[in-house]
């Protein structure tokens, strides 16, 4: 069952996404279980295997709003990451980039299965 004691012990911000959920823990477990469930992180993960930059930003550019809003900093700090490199359209390794979040957010989903 997810808790927000669960979300806090995987590094996430509870208290300042609890904050945006003007403090209604079920709101924002419900969010919270709502993003496990989405298919941004797939979306970003193919455009960087097609190589389209820009539709791998604009993915990663959602899959950053979406944590930043909950607070979810351990997929949030490399999706920042990658989504101002994409921005700039620097030449870097995104690969990596992708194994960061996906192995963050493999434990993100186990916290919510």
């Amino acid at each position: 069952m997810l808790t927000v004691e669960a979300l806090k012990e995987f590094g996430a911000d509870t208290e300042t996404g609890l904050a945006r959920c003007l403090n209604k823990e079920e709101l924002y477990l419900k969010l919270v279980k709502k993003l496990a469930e989405s298919d941004d992180l797939t979306k970003l993960e193919g455009a960087i295997a097609e190589n389209n930059l820009e539709a791998a930003f604009n993915a990663a550019h959602t899959l950053k709003g979406v944590t930043a809003n909950l607070s979810l900093d351990p997929i949030l700090v490399p999706t920042s990451e990658m989504t101002e490199h994409l921005r700039r359209g620097d030449d870097v390794d995104y690969n990596s980039y992708l194994k960061e979040i996906r192995a963050q957010w493999e434990k993100f989903r186990a916290l919510v299965s």
